[in-house]
């Protein structure tokens, strides 16, 4: 039996150069997201590291990338769409926040992106979810010289 779903509009022109790279981290995020979710956080944990916080633009950007080129991700995969965009961030040098978090009534479970405290192409009611796991920018400190 099939089911009809609306998928976001995706016909925002991705160059080649970024739909190849789209392609790779897409892939990549997908098998990141079959890992058990302490292995998730704590690989991404370590790609945090040494980025500057992503602008919320950046962020929407990358995501937009990432669904235009992804149907998986488009669709109702937000756990590898989520880390997509968290990845193609970071190939720019940047980090969205990145979080998982539920609600109980009705129960159900979503990993999404933050920027600049909100979150990312997400529908109202996101920042209401009960986080369970976050991965935050993690800038490298600052080198002291001795004299």
């Amino acid at each position: 039996m099939s089911t009809q779903a609306a998928l976001p509009d995706r016909s925002r022109r991705v160059g080649p150069r970024l739909r190849v790279l789209c392609w790779v981290i897409t892939a990549v995020a997908r098998g990141v997201a079959r890992l058990p979710p302490q292995r998730i956080r704590s690989l991404l944990t370590v790609l945090s590291a040494g980025a500057r916080p992503a602008g919320h633009a950046e962020a929407l950007a990358a995501r937009d990338a990432v669904t235009a080129v992804s149907l998986r991700c488009a669709g109702p995969g937000c756990l590898p769409r989520s880390i997509a965009t968290a990845l193609l961030c970071r190939v720019k040098g940047s980090w969205p926040t990145w979080r998982v978090g539920v609600r109980t009534a009705p129960f159900s479970a979503h990993a999404w992106v933050e920027a600049e405290g909100r979150p990312v192409g997400e529908p109202p009611g996101t920042e209401l979810l009960h986080v369970l796991m976050t991965v935050r920018p993690a800038p490298r400190p600052a080198r002291h010289h001795r004299p």
